[in-house]
């Protein structure tokens, strides 16, 4: 019986944002090249938002530069504002910008500087700038509830993925941006989400302990989504959430546990361990 194909997003920009050291433009590029020759046809590769604030993605249109051509494949930057919208569509090989918006205001605020509301203009700015040229995925972060106590609700979620799918936004992944939601939750939202929106256009980006892998990715799979997201090694995840042992979800953990399930990725499963190595060997040397 054929497998089910995911598509599985290898988010290195996730995994490298917060290093403390610059890693060199021909590491990255380095490093993209070998996931591309693995198979990987989905990378979170970097962002366009002011190097004082992330000075690791100050490279972003050299990094870009130095790929081939997409041919298909999927180039996605992340874009917090204007500005970096702008870079965004004059980069070379870029094929999508993800912008971050939070179902927490305070998160939202902690994270791009300004608020929901000041959020959905930007949105539909990015939508109509984006037609015809970039693919535009709204992450939708604390899509399973925030540290800091404001609101949050199931329905709260899908009145969002309403209001996105109403200004023509097509691809949506809900973020466990803090890692802690349990699955459980996870697949209540999502389950929620797939039977108002149904499965297509919907993804789930999510941190775990490392205890807590697979039964998150089996939350996803049993609400019917077929877009994961995660970063070899585990490297990376949210920077606030306090915790060392919450990372990205592992990727040679991850596609092993998807091909015994029945999925496939079309990724080299050979290549994940040599991968994982050299993902935690920049982390060592620039984390």
């Amino acid at each position: 019986m054929a497998k089910l194909p995911v598509r599985y997003v290898e988010c290195p920009r996730d995994a490298w944002q917060g290093f403390r050291r610059f890693i060199p433009t021909q590491e990255k590029a380095a490093f993209l090249n070998r996931l591309l020759e693995a198979g990987f046809r989905h990378l979170d590769l970097t962002s366009f938002v002011s190097p004082k604030w992330v000075p690791q993605m100050a490279d972003a249109e050299e990094v870009l530069a130095a790929l081939p051509p997409p041919q298909g494949r999927t180039y996605l930057a992340i874009v917090a504002n204007e500005k970096g919208l702008e870079r965004a569509l004059r980069a070379p090989n870029l094929t999508a910008i993800g912008y971050p918006f939070s179902l927490s205001e305070t998160f939202q605020r902690k994270n791009t500087n300004r608020s929901r509301e000041e959020s959905w203009p930007l949105v539909e700015a990015m939508v109509e700038a984006t037609k015809g040229r970039l693919d535009l995925v709204v992450y939708l972060s604390m899509a399973f509830g925030n540290p800091y106590g404001d609101p949050w609700s199931v329905e709260g979620v899908l009145e969002d993925i309403a209001r996105l799918r109403d200004l023509g936004v097509k691809e949506i992944a809900l973020a466990d941006t803090y890692g802690v939601a349990e699955a459980g939750r996870i697949q209540e939202v999502l389950r929620e989400a797939v039977a108002r929106f149904g499965p297509e256009g919907l993804g789930a980006h999510l941190h775990a302990r490392p205890e807590g892998v697979l039964a998150k990715v089996e939350a996803v799979l049993a609400s019917g989504i077929l877009w994961l997201e995660g970063a070899l090694a585990g490297v990376g995840g949210c920077p606030f959430a306090g915790d060392e042992l919450v990372g990205n979800l592992p990727t040679e953990r991850v596609l092993p546990y998807l091909e015994e399930r029945g999925y496939t990725t079309g990724v080299d499963l050979k290549a994940l361990p040599d991968l994982a190595r050299e993902a935690a060997r920049l982390k060592l040397l620039y984390g």
